[in-house]
């Protein structure tokens, strides 16, 4: 191995980009909160409520870890501006910056799919059966994702974070403010209820993906400075931990009010009290409430799918005609809608695919800062071996957990998805370093000619 004293990597300066820095700290903190609770935060945290009580907030929790960890990337991700993909795909070559993409590409599915499942559970608190209630999730985020209606954004952001002001009140109703206040203080001591691997499997799986999500990146890089950036991202991390314990708290006041049907799926409780709070499902107000949460769930499943269409005609491989474009859209829409059909919790549906996308892109992406802060500089051809083993170990696994959950380690499909996916980029990563120079007489000063 070769240890170097410095390494200049291209930078890409503030005044250079086409991105706009404009927002404040506030604005910035708005944005990251919001880019996270969506309906798995809130269905997601309620359902595992119904369960475990305040340590249900585990993911909730671990989310708003993730954007106080995400401060030691900011100034990276704000002087750089490329996502990424771009970011190892400019060092490490157009190989690395496809296989970076895919992972996320195939993470964004099973964000989509928990959209489906989430306003489906929703849409069955109004007596609307949840398979039909899929299918036509499925076909609106599709006929959504073809559509111009990226401004309309804010709307479906809008109606969310007003949805936080209806928990209060939810809570005030049930009088339950009480153990909302007293929830941080539970969380730790109830903890014991979920297994050690279970914790690290959620905990660490969310905590990491968030610092490389690229909901939170294309923010931060909009941060008016430096200064803003950090303020900002430590302005939502705050937030969301206060968040985190909201869903959870109205799922327990609703569960000691006895206001919940004995069989009552645990996806419904958070639009069961939002409609009850309205006076019921089949009253004005609960139909509003309703709605303002099936609504967004629309604009951010379609907004998902928009993404993940346009990645794969970024990777230049299918021509960009009409036609193409609604086929992508209907084969990503159809797998979004195949996950959503295996259901299972909300919270392991999100993390088991965050897990994979992780494991199998932390290694290169380490590789990456090491080089960055010129600490080691990996040679191109043992990162590009370790994403591709990083990748199919993750996918396989994720298959298996999924279709085979009896077959998992640890009692978690998160955290055998995770070591199953970094052991086999970590080891890829260090033997092809050592030993591909060594039986191919490579040099690694060459490799430069290897990066297109």
């Amino acid at each position: 191995m070769q240890t170097i004293p410095q390494i200049d990597l291209p930078q890409i300066p503030s005044t250079n980009t086409n991105i706009p820095r404009r927002l404040g700290i506030f604005s910035l903190a708005v944005l990251l909160v919001s880019a996270h609770y969506g309906l798995g935060f809130l269905i997601g945290t309620a359902e595992q409520a119904m369960v475990l009580g305040a340590a249900g907030s585990l993911y909730a929790v671990s989310v708003s870890l993730g954007t106080l960890a995400l401060m030691f990337l900011v100034k990276l991700y704000w002087t750089e501006v490329a996502p990424i993909w771009t970011l190892l795909g400019d060092r490490y070559g157009k190989a690395v910056k496809l296989g970076v993409a895919l992972m996320s590409w195939a993470s964004l599915i099973g964000i989509e799919s928990v959209q489906i499942v989430a306003a489906a559970a929703i849409l069955k608190v109004a007596g609307i059966p949840e398979l039909p209630s899929m299918v036509a999730l499925t076909v609106s985020f599709c006929v959504l994702s073809l559509l111009p209606v990226e401004r309309a954004s804010w709307v479906f952001r809008g109606l969310l974070l007003s949805n936080i002001l209806a928990l209060f009140y939810a809570l005030w109703r049930l009088d339950g403010l009480g153990n909302y206040w007293r929830s941080p203080l539970e969380f730790l001591p109830q903890l014991h209820q979920i297994s050690p691997t279970e914790i690290i499997g959620v905990g660490v799986s969310t905590i990491l993906i968030v610092t490389i999500d690229m909901k939170c990146q294309q923010f931060v890089v909009q941060a008016r400075n430096l200064r803003t950036g950090y303020l900002g991202t430590s302005l939502a991390a705050i937030a969301l931990f206060c968040l985190a314990f909201l869903p959870s708290s109205v799922a327990i006041a609703a569960q000691k009010a006895q206001i919940l049907p004995p069989d009552i799926n645990l996806k419904a409780v958070i639009p069961f009290v939002l409609a009850w709070v309205g006076g019921g499902a089949n009253q004005f107000w609960g139909i509003v409430f309703i709605i303002a949460l099936v609504v967004p769930a629309l604009g951010l499943g379609s907004n998902v799918l928009r993404v993940q269409n346009k990645m794969v005609f970024d990777w230049e491989v299918v021509p960009h005609f009409r036609g193409n474009h609604i086929v992508v859209a209907v084969i990503n829409a159809i797998l979004a809608f195949a996950i959503a059909l295996k259901g299972g919790e909300i919270v392991s549906l999100i993390v088991c695919f965050y897990a994979a996308y992780l494991s199998a892109v932390w290694m290169p992406f380490l590789a990456y800062l090491l080089a960055y802060r010129g600490i080691y500089d990996f040679s191109v051809t043992s990162v590009r071996i370790s994403l591709l083993c990083g990748a199919l170990a993750a996918i396989s696994a994720l298959a298996i957990a999924l279709f085979e959950p009896a077959t998992i380690l640890f009692n978690s499909a998160e955290l055998t998805i995770m070591t199953v996916g970094m052991i086999a980029g970590s080891v890829s990563l260090l033997l092809s370093q050592l030993f591909i120079p060594i039986f191919a007489n490579i040099n690694p000063k060459n490799e430069e000619l290897d990066r297109g």
